[in-house]
């Protein structure tokens, strides 16, 4: 039950849901669960909550020329020439606060090829929370 909750937060953190996973896997850390369990758990969660964002960036432009439609042509391009500025190796950053999830929405948008775009999101976020574990632990010892 433990695993699939830290599953289901990591996963919903990397939705456009604002909701952090990393006190979570600190805490189970701090508990003496499986550094490595917790690692493939809170990657696997948060790579396929970015999934969910490409999926939805990816079918949103068929309803642009809807009124309720949340971004302006304006904004798609500005947004577009971004994501083409920094490219696809950006992806390494979905992890990051604010900017991550709108990142991994926009390469949806972009049509990045799924597979190149879990390939990055993953090493990214997989990075990041051996990181986190790597800190915690050192603090726990």
């Amino acid at each position: 039950m433990v695993y699939a909750s830290l599953f289901l937060t990591a996963f919903i953190a990397a939705t456009l849901f604002p909701l952090s996973s990393e006190a979570l896997l600190a805490t189970l850390l701090y508990q003496g669960y499986s550094p490595f369990l917790l690692w493939l758990v809170a990657t696997s969660g948060n790579t396929l909550g970015s999934c969910v964002n490409w999926y939805l960036g990816r079918e949103c432009l068929r309803w642009q020329d809807k009124k309720w439609f949340p971004f302006s042509p304006a904004q798609l391009a500005r947004a577009q020439q971004q994501f083409q500025r920094y490219g696809v190796l950006s992806l390494l950053f979905a992890w990051l606060p604010v900017v991550g999830d709108p990142l991994t929405f926009f390469a949806g948008v972009m049509r990045i090829r799924f597979w190149q775009f879990v390939v990055l999101v993953a090493l990214g976020k997989s990075l990041r929370y051996a990181l986190v574990i790597a800190l915690t632990l050192g603090l726990i010892h």
